[in-house]
């Protein structure tokens, strides 16, 4: 797999690129909007890591301009945590996002999902966080010592999708792309897809231990 780093911070890209080399991956950098269109173009990579605070021709650019002619899955690299940034982001063709500061396991992880759903990567068999083990090809989770919980296959999407993502905000219109596709889904059915996984695995689903809602914005796992 082929990523393209692209950030003006180079410290910081060092730091991503040695991340993602220790994966497996061959990694391509960029330092502003102009050589990364450059190296897209030329090198074709599986995936783009783009930072939006960039000199002369930001991140949200590069990812409009790529988007126009080219699928290749695209996740930004923000220090914006605004709920409006991360909206336009998606809008105009991002597949996820990542707040700064990040760790080098939660880079990995969100990285290798959105390859998934772009159909490059396989589904590990175990997805495990904390006391959380999901197996995702018999579709259940198993909470500490206690047996596993059956879940459905929309129930395991979303489930699959909160712990690749454990302790990041997920807006609702990113989960309903990836448990339904763009077009499927929508917010009253996440919302009752969300009360059903609640029920099967919370200790008490009106006051939620692990499946948190983030007024405004989605959900995230709290583990």
């Amino acid at each position: 797999m082929k990523a393209l780093i692209v950030d003006d911070d180079r410290i910081l890209a060092d730091v991503v690129a040695f991340t993602l080399r220790r994966e497996g991956f061959e990694v391509l950098q960029a330092y502003d909007g102009n050589s990364a269109i450059q190296r897209w173009s030329v090198e074709q990579p599986d995936i783009i890591l783009l930072d939006v605070n960039m000199p002369k021709m930001d991140g949200f650019a590069v990812c409009a301009h790529i988007r126009e002619q080219s699928n290749t899955p695209i996740i930004l690299l923000t220090v914006r945590g605004e709920e409006d940034d991360i909206i336009q982001g998606l809008e105009i063709g991002a597949d996820d996002y990542i707040v700064k500061p990040f760790s080098p396991r939660q880079l990995v992880a969100r990285t290798k999902a959105v390859l998934r759903r772009a159909g490059q990567m396989t589904i590990p068999p175990f997805i495990q966080v904390g006391e959380l083990k999901f197996d995702t090809n018999r579709r259940n989770l198993t909470i500490g010592e206690a047996n596993p919980i059956s879940l459905t296959p929309l129930e395991s999407r979303l489930m699959e999708c909160l712990m690749v993502n454990a302790g990041q905000v997920l807006t609702s219109d990113l989960i309903i792309d990836f448990v339904w596709g763009a077009s499927a889904g929508d917010r009253d059915m996440l919302r009752q897809l969300v009360r059903r996984l609640r029920g099967k695995i919370e200790p008490d689903s009106t006051d939620p231990s692990y499946i948190k809602t983030i007024p405004g914005l989605g959900y995230g796992l709290i583990v």
